[in-house]
């Protein structure tokens, strides 16, 4: 098996963390996304969406986007449990995976596209749209702030893969300088510097 990444790209980030966690060695292939390496026939035929990461099977078989990859992972290694452990921890893990996605994967990502230019080339840029995906995000991390208040990670006590996606989704934030605050979000904050000092979160 390989994977091809952008290793600067969040979600490829995702992957790295979770085969850390594991303890699975991969080999990686570089796909450079800025010089439109992934935009090619030969890319679009492992992905018609043309994005990164893709894992591709010894058979030819090439499994895109970050959590397919995770799941088809968990499947041949299922210790530890990245996924949750009882039927309450993974549909926790599955509400917490899409809010990390949705309410700030997504946000940081179209404030990055439409406000920084670096997909100029090859898309439409809509600079308003932008600033208010920035600003959803903003508010999105008082919410994860109260919700932290009470809990070490977003599923209780366990460590999981949302944590790993909320993680690389805050992480991406820099590039737009969305940052927690210590004074504003002391509990996410807190949460960042453990998930942080993990090994794998250097993968």
């Amino acid at each position: 098996m390989r994977i091809y990444e952008y290793a600067k790209a969040p979600n490829c980030r995702r992957v790295r963390v979770f085969l850390a966690e594991k303890g699975l060695d991969m080999e990686f292939v570089q796909v450079d996304i800025a010089s439109g390496e992934n935009l090619t026939p030969e890319y679009r035929a492992r992905d018609a969406n043309a994005k990164v990461p893709v894992l591709e099977l010894s058979d030819g078989t090439c499994i895109a986007e970050s959590v397919a990859i995770q799941r088809y992972l968990e499947e041949l290694h299922p210790e530890p449990a990245l996924f949750g452990r009882d039927p309450r921890e993974r549909a926790l893990v599955e509400m917490w995976n899409r809010r990390a996605d949705f309410n700030l994967m997504f946000n940081i990502g179209m404030n990055f596209q439409h406000s920084s230019g670096f997909f100029a080339d090859r898309m439409e840029l809509f600079p308003e749209f932008g600033r208010e995906c920035g600003r959803k995000a903003m508010q999105f991390l008082s919410t994860l702030d109260q919700h932290l208040a009470s809990s070490p990670y977003l599923v209780d006590e366990y460590y999981s893969v949302a944590d790993i996606s909320m993680l690389c989704a805050l992480d991406f934030g820099k590039v737009v300088k969305i940052r927690p605050d210590a004074s504003e979000h002391p509990n996410l904050v807190r949460w960042h510097t453990a998930v942080s000092q993990r090994p794998s979160a250097r993968a």
